[in-house]
């Protein structure tokens, strides 16, 4: 069952101008950004975990990143990144695991063994999934994105009781997912006029039932920034 909903003020993302936050003083800091899908996946979880208080967000600006964040915070100079117990860690994946086993119930790893067989091998999938539709931006776009979403529709048949990836509960699995459907979503729809729920009635209905997650909603990107985002970096004509 997802926390109570908290409406959250959002802090200003901290630029090459901003000053370090304090380093191992005791408080939790996850590092993000309002418009990375692989940090949104950590900031969903944190937000349906309801840890708004054990967990501080702390927004970095990556078109302006302060020097800090490298040098002091997290060398990788990525997010997201994870300020817990005396380290700093990273990759989105391997966090949402982390934040799942160290912060308190629900959790949203499956205890059945084929579940979690299952869920394994589709977290593992999610890079394969992401490469795909990327690549697929440089080609033969509609053609080679396809492939990638009809995947997730047969998924989604797998436990074919409830809406998500395992059945009726949320779990890591659709959060590794979430961030990418929705951005690549708008960016489909909006440059290609591609509707990637046409034809797939699984992943229509998951996409409705995620929309409905209160924990998802302030993380959502607008998907004019998106469409933006993803044309300056995909499209941009070299």
């Amino acid at each position: 069952m997802a926390a109570a909903i908290v409406n959250e003020h959002l802090p200003t993302p901290l630029d090459a101008t901003s000053e370090q936050p304090p380093l191992f003083d005791g408080t939790t800091r996850l590092y993000v950004s309002y418009t990375c899908p692989f940090a949104q996946r950590v900031w969903i979880l944190r937000n349906y975990k309801g840890l708004h208080d054990k967990i501080k967000l702390v927004p970095i600006d990556l078109q302006n990143r302060p020097a800090w964040y490298k040098e002091r915070v997290y060398h990788e100079n990525k997010v997201p990144s994870l300020e817990h117990n005396g380290k700093v860690i990273g990759e989105s994946l391997d966090l949402i695991k982390y934040v799942d086993s160290n912060f308190g119930c629900p959790s949203l790893q499956p205890d059945d063994p084929a579940k979690k067989e299952f869920a394994e091998e589709l977290i593992t999938y999610s890079d394969t999934f992401n490469k795909i539709v990327f690549t697929s931006f440089k080609g033969d776009t509609v053609k080679e994105a396809g492939p990638a979403f009809d995947h997730l529709e047969n998924a989604l048949h797998k436990f074919n009781v409830g809406p998500f990836f395992l059945g009726n509960d949320l779990s890591l699995v659709d959060i590794a997912y979430i961030p990418f459907v929705e951005k690549f979503q708008a960016f489909l729809s909006g440059v290609w006029n591609y509707d990637i729920t046409a034809g797939r009635p699984k992943l229509t209905k998951w996409i409705e039932e995620v929309n409905k997650i209160d924990a998802y909603k302030p993380t959502k990107a607008d998907p004019k920034v998106v469409v933006e985002m993803f044309s300056a970096r995909f499209l941009a004509k070299h």
